[in-house]
């Protein structure tokens, strides 16, 4: 596995426009790859006033191409993340951030419809509700969603329209089952992943 991180130039048209519409940035990803598609989690990230994609995948990436288009030329880091998974251990805590996109399936008569948690407390819920299924658990004193927006655009050439409420959780969390924990880095939760959503990381607290 292995995490990149790339700054965005968000001075360029292309880039501010791609922020408010995922859709591009997924494109922008998959083709930084050769070979058979794999599913690859990213998000963006907010950091000291500067805005970054940070991208999980299991294939090396070239972002050339991706930094010359939406950031600043060759300002980026590719790391080797097998080692870090390697330090997971259970019953470690560590400090969390997680950009997701909390939904609940309703059914009704005709089918059932999917629809966005928009409160807090809901969205809180949500991530509780699936953390002891993904290795880790939560005190919901410890983590708070920080942050949220709404995605508005249109997928590919049918134009159909698509809405996404993306939501980031920051707090502490502890590891209740290593290997499961590993997967979970890897695999990312929730909805949406194509579209900047799941991907969870961790530091030392």
């Amino acid at each position: 596995m292995y995490l990149s991180r790339i700054r965005l130039n968000t001075t360029l048209g292309k880039t501010m426009k791609a922020l408010v519409n995922p859709n591009i940035f997924h494109g922008a990803v998959e083709s930084s790859f050769e070979g058979e598609r794999k599913r690859n989690l990213w998000r963006i990230d907010k950091l000291n006033g500067k805005q970054y994609i940070l991208l999980l995948s299991e294939d090396k990436p070239n972002l050339e191409s991706f930094s010359n288009q939406f950031g600043i030329s060759g300002d980026y880091q590719t790391k080797d993340y097998t080692a870090f998974l390697k330090r997971i251990e259970q019953g470690g805590r560590w400090r969390f951030r997680l950009t997701a996109n909390p939904t609940i399936r309703k059914t009704r008569n005709n089918g059932g419809k999917t629809f966005a948690h928009i409160t807090p407390e809901f969205q809180k819920k949500w991530l509780i509700e699936r953390a002891e299924k993904n290795g880790f658990s939560l005190n919901e004193t410890e983590f708070e969603p920080v942050q949220s927006s709404w995605y508005r655009f249109y997928k590919n050439e049918c134009k159909r329209p698509v809405s996404i409420l993306s939501v980031s959780f920051e707090g502490i969390l502890t590891i209740t089952d290593a290997e499961l924990f590993k997967k979970t880095l890897c695999d990312g939760i929730g909805r949406e992943k194509a579209y900047g959503m799941g991907l969870l990381t961790i530091v030392s607290i």
